[in-house]
């Protein structure tokens, strides 16, 4: 339930196509960072950039294709770089091999395309809520009866159908696939209802869309530009564009990071080019002497001790990927000692780089009715989306506790809930600690609630509220009825407005931080108060 009342309401988009290329097959083996998140090991090295100096003047970004602007462009310098000299730009790093610039524009498409969406979005939003209150409902409980409810819930007959249907292209035993193939099924059924009740709630209200086409406003007073009417209240082109407001970040990072990789690999090669015409050696000598023979061999063991570690990613016996995986640790071997060269030359180079970060939005979070520690008017506000069956939550909550009793009175800690689908108890758990909170107990709760993380069904939420010599019948009465299902599903509804996608997610006054060690977030909280004192 925590995205229905997004995922349903743009039914009028065309729905998703089975992930049929998704399901199983050969892993590949991978890294992991810190936060958890696999990723390929690196093989261009990065490098801060020396002697910063004032950035050259600047040029606007391409656009995307047909002149269609979205709205997000971020200016980019004419010199994105020098290295011991030599200027580099946008044409020198949008090679053939690379299509940087092709791949920019898609990622601007993206926001084309959902500028596009977001109206309809919007339009089908106000009529929900609208009917709700008509109702004397919640939308959560308007989209439970009008499209939940009417769906029946597909049998393993139908997973056997559908999978008989599209077994070529599904690389997977129908026993692995059949619960992915079920919940498939289900949501398909809720995205038509949710299109129907979309199309019903239409046909009986007054909407006027006054735009052919959704375009980016031209300047800030153009944001008042009104694109809808919904039974008499205008839906604006500011409307659309602060819910883009995460989504326009989010590509504005990625394009930053390809073309931060794409300069940072074009100076490692103007690098190895000099070195080469100051040996008066090839390339390929070069990188013979200096990164092969420096190169450590993967022998079978190594090979044999990664399985091990990473058997539960990796499909098949050892016998059968042991040379995949011996290929796989022999390039990151050789994208080690290549890194390690590169760097060395770095030390011995002058090099400035030019290109500029994106900068963060700074949103406005509410924080009203939510479980709240520290001075309710500080100047500096604290806000965690979290989720009590997520690991990394529970280990970064006893961080932000610590952290709020430290700065007292200076700080307003917050919590906010964002269950994620894939966590089946996390949202039930969330409703639970609301329930500890009308008996003042919240932060008691919260707290057995991490420390069990495992064992989260409901005789067990309803075990720890005695444990806190909770008041149980009205506990049990608030879990069982879901008096605080809405309160959640209003962190779930913010936390999307928001681009929270992840948990835990962390704002200190409005902005998203990514460094959540204690070092690290105890800096920004210390940023902000003297920002604050500045005022």
């Amino acid at each position: 339930m925590n995205k229905l009342f997004f995922t349903l309401l743009i039914a009028l988009v065309a729905c998703p196509s089975w992930p049929l290329q998704a399901q199983t097959g050969n892993k590949t083996p991978s890294t992991t960072n810190q936060s958890g998140a696999e990723r390929p090991a690196s093989i261009s090295p990065s490098a801060p950039p020396t002697g910063s100096t004032a950035s050259p003047s600047t040029v606007a970004s391409t656009s995307v294709n047909k002149g269609e602007s979205c709205g997000c462009e971020l200016p980019v310098p004419e010199v994105l770089a020098v290295v011991n000299g030599t200027k580099l730009t946008l044409k020198d790093i949008d090679t053939p091999d690379a299509a940087l610039e092709g791949q920019v524009r898609n990622l601007e498409n993206e926001i084309v395309e959902a500028r596009k969406r977001e109206l309809d979005l919007q339009i089908n939003s106000r009529l929900l809520e609208a009917e709700a209150r008509k109702r004397g409902m919640s939308t959560t409980k308007l989209l439970e009866g009008e499209v939940v409810g009417k769906v029946k819930s597909p049998t393993d007959a139908d997973a056997q159908a559908f999978y008989d249907q599209n077994k070529p292209r599904i690389r997977a035993e129908f026993k692995d696939a059949k619960d992915q193939i079920i919940a498939y099924l289900r949501e398909q059924g809720q995205r038509e209802e949710a299109r129907k009740l979309a199309e019903r709630l239409r046909a009986a209200a007054q909407v006027k869309v006054l735009v052919d086409r959704v375009a980016p406003p031209v300047n800030p007073s153009d944001r008042a530009r009104v694109l809808a009417i919904v039974g008499g209240a205008s839906i604006t082109s500011g409307d659309v564009e602060d819910s883009l407001r995460p989504l326009i970040y989010s590509v504005q990072e990625q394009i930053y990071a390809k073309r931060r990789e794409a300069i940072e690999t074009k100076i490692n090669d103007i690098l190895l080019q000099q070195e080469t015409q100051k040996r008066k050696v090839t390339a390929q000598t070069l990188l013979d002497s200096e990164v092969k023979a420096k190169t450590n061999k993967v022998s079978e063991t190594d090979a044999q001790t990664f399985y091990n570690e990473n058997k539960d990613r990796i499909s098949g016996e050892f016998e059968q990927v042991k040379n995949q995986v011996v290929q796989y640790l022999q390039a990151r071997e050789d994208n080690r000692a290549l890194a390690q060269f590169a760097e060395r030359l770095r030390r011995g180079a002058t090099i400035q780089t030019f290109l500029t970060a994106p900068e963060p939005p700074t949103y406005n979070i509410a924080t009203d009715d939510q479980p709240t520690k520290g001075n309710a008017s500080a100047t500096v506000t604290i806000v965690e989306f979290t989720d009590f069956q997520c690991p990394s939550c529970a280990q970064l909550h006893p961080v932000l506790e610590k952290l709020a009793d430290e700065y007292a009175d200076r700080v307003k800690f917050v919590i906010r809930d964002f269950p994620l689908a894939q966590h089946k108890q996390a949202l039930k758990a969330a409703e639970a600690a609301e329930a500890a909170r009308e008996q003042g107990k919240y932060w008691e709760y919260v707290a057995l609630l991490f420390r069990n993380q495992k064992a989260l069904e409901t005789d067990k939420l309803k075990e720890y509220a005695s444990q806190l010599s909770l008041d149980r019948v009205k506990f049990d009465q608030a879990l069982d009825t879901g008096r605080f299902a809405d309160k959640v599903q209003r962190d779930l509804q913010d936390g999307n407005k928001l681009g929270v996608n992840s948990t835990p997610t962390v704002f200190i006054n409005g902005r998203s931080i990514s460094d959540r060690s204690y070092e690290a977030t105890k800096k920004m909280i210390d940023a902000a108060l003297r920002n604050s004192t500045k005022k």
